[in-house]
């Protein structure tokens, strides 16, 4: 089974790659390899509690307290936490928290700072 993308204007599943572009050989369209990445990667981002977009190396503010799991720490409402690592789960920050150490977070209890 082919993985390239369906066409976006006939839904044929039957398009080939040439060289720069998609092409569908059933209605003629023809479509740039960078818009369907660029498509890809904006609906799979991970977004903050305000609906920003994430990335690697961002900074982040913690929006609500945040209890640690197994000790009687609290991230507080405010901590910045810089360079985070976006990583796949539930829990899809990775970061390190000054004065409690490395975690993971979820994107809806931050905002981009």
């Amino acid at each position: 089974m082919s993985d390239l993308p369906n066409c976006p204007a006939c839904a044929s599943e039957f398009t080939y790659d040439d060289g720069l572009q998609y092409v569908c050989p059933e209605c003629g369209n023809e479509w740039s390899k960078e818009v369907e990445e660029g498509a890809a990667q904006e609906s799979s981002g991970i977004r903050d509690a305000n609906g920003n977009m994430l990335a690697d190396g961002d900074t982040v503010t913690v929006i609500k307290d945040l209890k640690v799991k197994g000790s009687s720490l609290v991230v507080k409402v405010g901590t910045k936490v810089k360079n985070i690592r976006l990583v796949e789960g539930d829990h899809d920050i990775d970061c390190k928290v000054d004065g409690i150490g490395p975690m993971k977070l979820k994107s809806e209890f931050v905002k981009k700072a």
